[in-house]
């Protein structure tokens, strides 16, 4: 493996000679996703343009993994781009990034950037346009700050992130507090990585995460619900879950299930502990039949618990599943969801206790049952419960 050197922005820049195996190569590039990706590139190269994949795909391809997407950095300024690929998407222009469609796919094409230390920690940084290097530099984690020219078998390694990647670590590129300063989402995004490569975090990373997760509180409902979505919907959400917990994001962004933890459960019947072990259970139990909606209702079904709870001949939660249909409408309302995911979200966690007198319901009343639209959900959220 050859390497090139460039001290510059704290990272020793690096260039590796295909570090990459050949049978990954082989595999993405021959895939339908890779082809296309292939020739984006030789078109913008071909115009005069540097151009790289940079990101995710890259990340992916070296754990020996498909990339699902593939996302592609050039020096091209975006209407460079949009001369190029009529057929776009501008909506993200004066972002620099156009979503280009080429032979039945998509990809985002972002011009280089620089950063710009203007935020208030709720939008992302505003965009000047610069150099690869200074691109490299403004991005979140060390492993998505890895860029492969699939035409010269390159990459462009800045700041070691292949060296971070094979111990699994989550590092910040620079200051972890300026960059959570930047874009306080990127607490979630390092949270969701750790999650997806089953990882850990460097000291300085976790710290950050501790001490300005109070950040979190300034994003908007959208942002915050889209990637909690996505460790919803990604390996490990479970340890996901508790990681927002453990840091305090979620006291920021949802305190009303990180209001589960401690919440006891009577032992004959949760020998998991308290409500919020028995919801990380449930996540932990996800399988690849379980879409989004199911997921969300399964860890928000007992969240009226907290509110229900009383000591009785034994712990109670009388009309929990009422009380958590209600957090649900005000959570989901405030994290933007739309109304139509808002009413069945809430409809699966409100019923989720009705199995116990189903067996004595009458043919014709289990029928309309078998028929409502959401039945098929609400087993699976009986089924993690």
């Amino acid at each position: 493996m050859q390497y090139v050197y460039f001290p510059i922005f704290r990272c020793s820049f690096t260039i590796c000679i295909v570090p990459l195996s050949g049978e990954i190569i082989d595999r993405t590039l021959t895939s339908r996703l890779g082809e296309r990706a292939l020739q984006v590139c030789e078109m913008l190269i071909h115009a005069g343009y540097e151009t790289w994949w940079v990101g995710g795909g890259v990340r992916d391809m070296l754990r020996g993994q498909l990339p699902k997407d593939i996302d592609i950095a050039t020096a091209a300024l975006p209407e460079d781009v949009i001369t190029l690929f009529p057929k776009c998407d501008e909506i993200g222009k004066q972002f620099g990034s156009i979503v280009v469609s080429h032979k039945g796919e998509t990809f985002e094409v972002t011009t280089f950037r620089e950063d710009d230390a203007a935020s208030d920690g709720r939008h992302p940084e505003s965009v000047r346009f610069g150099k690869r290097e200074a691109d490299a530099a403004r991005r979140d984690f060390t492993i998505n700050a890895m860029y492969w020219n699939p035409v010269d078998g390159k990459l462009f390694d800045p700041c070691k992130g292949e060296e971070d990647l094979a111990e699994r670590l989550i590092r910040f590129i620079g200051d972890p507090k300026m960059r959570i300063q930047h874009d306080a989402l990127r607490m979630l995004r390092a949270v969701r990585f750790r999650a997806w490569i089953d990882g850990q975090y460097h000291p300085e990373t976790f710290q950050a995460l501790r001490s300005l997760a109070g950040l979190a509180a300034e994003l908007s409902g959208v942002r915050i619900a889209t990637e909690m979505e996505k460790m919803l919907l990604g390996p490990h959400p479970e340890r996901a879950l508790e990681d927002l917990w453990e840091t305090e994001i979620l006291h920021a962004t949802i305190p009303e299930l990180a209001a589960c933890k401690g919440i006891p459960q009577p032992a004959d019947y949760h020998h998991e502990g308290d409500v919020w072990n028995h919801t990380l259970q449930c996540a932990a139990s996800f399988t690849e039949d379980h879409g989004a909606d199911t997921r969300w209702a399964a860890v928000f079904h007992d969240v009226g618990k907290e509110k229900t709870f009383a000591l009785k001949e034994r712990i109670r939660f009388d009309h929990h599943a009422e009380a958590s249909e209600e957090i649900i409408r005000t959570v989901f309302a405030r994290l933007k969801f739309p109304k139509s995911r808002i009413d069945k979200i809430a409809w699966i966690a409100g019923h989720h206790m009705m199995m116990g007198s189903f067996a004595a319901m009458p043919a014709e009343r289990k029928a309309h049952w078998y028929f409502h639209p959401w039945f098929v959900e609400l087993l699976q959220v009986m089924w993690l419960d």
